[in-house]
């Protein structure tokens, strides 16, 4: 499943993806890794990270951001307020900013944008909003990195400004939308490929790559992917 030949993402489950940029740095985007239940084996070990970006404070997006941080010393992308916590925690290099703000690190920018969603850190501190992320790789491939999200009017002012190729967008529903109200984010932003995320994890979680894709309508390729698979 190729998106962009010179850009590795590897779902390591859940909303966690491991990737591999267009110049080989190694990036972790919300870092949930040794307890994510469907995460396989081999990839709850992380021995070399360059970047980590964080969309919220939930644990099933940080529960291992310090301790990884710790030991690979990356660069870390984060709102404002689940920056300070990670600093608090010991973490290094943080770079804590806002929403409408662009970053760029090795060659990479980040621009962070809106979620519709709610966020607080595993010990309870208040953790500010949750966000989402276009990333522009140094080949100039673009994404919209949904975090997790309900599908909301302003993902067109996403498709106006940024013009992404590919949106990685939650499906799961229950926390997040699910199939129906992605279909109308896939609209919005105007993409033609469709990378699921945050769907499968628990029971609760129902909605299915297969539900996207036939509510999304031709045109639109949506991936059905399991955790380990690469694309």
């Amino acid at each position: 499943m190729a998106i962009n030949d010179q850009v590795k993402f590897t779902w390591v489950g859940h909303g966690t993806w491991k990737v591999r940029t267009a110049r080989g740095k190694e990036m972790l985007i919300d870092a949930w890794v040794t307890t994510n239940p469907v995460a396989p084996d081999h990839l709850k070990k992380i021995d070399r990270l360059d970047i980590m970006v964080i969309t919220h404070g939930h644990g099933d997006h940080v529960a291992d951001a310090v301790e990884i941080a710790r030991a690979t010393h990356p660069k870390v992308l984060a709102p404002f307020e689940v920056g300070d916590w990670l600093t608090k925690q010991g973490v290094e290099e943080v770079i804590a900013f806002g929403k409408g703000g662009t970053v760029e690190v090795d060659g990479i920018s980040f621009t962070m944008v809106h979620a519709e969603h709610f966020s607080s850190t595993p010990d309870g501190a208040y953790a500010g909003e949750p966000v989402g992320y276009v990333i522009q790789f140094e080949n100039g491939f673009k994404i919209y990195f949904s975090g997790d999200t309900d599908v909301f009017g302003d993902m067109a002012l996403i498709k106006e400004l940024d013009q992404p190729e590919v949106a990685f967008l939650s499906i799961g529903d229950f926390y997040t939308m699910g199939p129906r109200r992605a279909a109308k984010a896939v609209e919005l932003l105007g993409v033609k490929t469709v990378v699921p995320m945050h769907f499968g994890t628990f029971p609760a979680l129902h909605g299915t790559p297969a539900q996207l894709e036939e509510l999304a309508g031709p045109g639109v390729t949506v991936l059905d992917i399991k955790p380990g698979d690469e694309v």
